[in-house]
């Protein structure tokens, strides 16, 4: 895969961005996870056009993007000492925050609850769209509601180019794409729940992604519990998402082994075997061996960017090895996880 190397959105087109958002409508942007389809938090009818655009259900709730230095007391009730930790340690950067929804803000975003995602991306392009926004606000306190900019569902973009794929009638009408490069981290943010402190309930970790929870325990002294059944939902954390339109299977080294000598393979058609571990020196003709990064973090990198590429190769089936189930994978384990229930019967 060659790497993205359109020149980042000028200061025009960010003012320009910004004037969109700040008339109701969407703009697709850059950040270190995943590019955003945005529109004004603050404005019901933005928030709609993103759920219409994107097909997403109505209650699935979105992330508001903040300009670094924001005033979090604008957007959420109670700001409990764990998050303000967090933010010391990774703000800007690839973690939400879900805390209690400040009375004022609009339930759009969060799928109705009482509860806000909020998070302060580190991508510059997006810091500059975040900080002109907020400048066309009488109170500097903008905030853009920012899913992936993908359909509901299906693979995120980690560049441009995949979101003006994604969406050619909406670029064709005119929705700006700011341009920023392919994304840095590649995979959506760490969500952590942080809106029942006040009821005696500790961080919990909705959604796992770059920072680990790991890192979340180093700062907090205590490891983030999984979601438990009075969880806020939030996004990404269907347990089918994130999936090409190829189907895709998750298999074990054993199965990709016998795949390669031609068992289980469909008669008709290529399946392509995306894998960590090293190619077998003869595979039958049918079978394409995509080779993968060991690593979790540049494997997260390529994911997305890779899983859209063979989508568009005509194969009959995706195999994905699956990674060890060890914490430094779990974020991977969860994306890939959830893109193979996509097609589990």
């Amino acid at each position: 895969m060659v790497p993205e190397t359109e020149d980042e959105a000028t200061d025009a087109q960010i003012a320009h961005a910004a004037r969109v958002l700040a008339r109701g409508q969407l703009v697709a942007f850059p950040t270190e996870t995943v590019y955003g389809l945005g529109g004004d938090a603050e404005n019901p009818l933005a928030v709609g056009r993103i759920y219409a655009a994107k097909g997403r259900p109505s209650d699935h709730p979105v992330i508001v993007h903040v300009a670094p230095g924001a005033d979090l007391t604008y957007w959420a009730a109670d700001i409990p000492p764990q998050a303000h930790a967090l933010i010391d340690a990774f703000w800007p950067g690839p973690l939400t925050l879900i805390l209690k929804r400040a009375p004022h803000i609009d339930p759009a975003v969060s799928g109705g609850q009482n509860s806000v995602g909020v998070r302060c991306p580190s991508h510059p392009v997006a810091q500059r769209l975040l900080r002109a926004f907020a400048g066309l606000h009488p109170n500097g306190q903008g905030g853009v509601a920012g899913p992936s900019a993908n359909r509901f569902g299906h693979v995120s973009p980690t560049r441009a180019e995949h979101v003006r794929a994604e969406f050619p009638d909406e670029v064709a009408a005119g929705m700006p794409v700011l341009q920023g490069g392919a994304s840095a981290v590649g995979i959506e943010s760490t969500i952590v729940d942080l809106s029942r402190v006040d009821e005696g309930i500790g961080p919990v970790l909705l959604r796992p992604g770059h920072i680990s929870a790991t890192d979340i325990a180093r700062v907090l002294g205590t490891a983030p519990a999984l979601p438990d059944a009075a969880a806020p939902r939030a996004s990404g954390t269907l347990r089918a998402h994130y999936a090409p339109r190829t189907p895709l299977a998750l298999v074990s080294r054993e199965q990709l082994d016998a795949a390669a000598v031609g068992i289980g393979l469909p008669p008709d058609g290529r399946t392509v075997a995306v894998a960590y571990t090293p190619r077998p020196l003869e595979i039958d003709s049918r079978l394409v061996w995509q080779p993968v990064a060991a690593d979790p973090a540049l494997y997260a990198q390529a994911l997305y960017a890779l899983l859209r590429e063979l989508d568009g190769l005509g194969y009959a089936r995706i195999l994905v090895e699956a990674p060890p189930r060890t914490p430094e994978w779990a974020a991977v384990n969860d994306r890939i996880g959830r893109a193979a229930a996509a097609f589990e019967v």
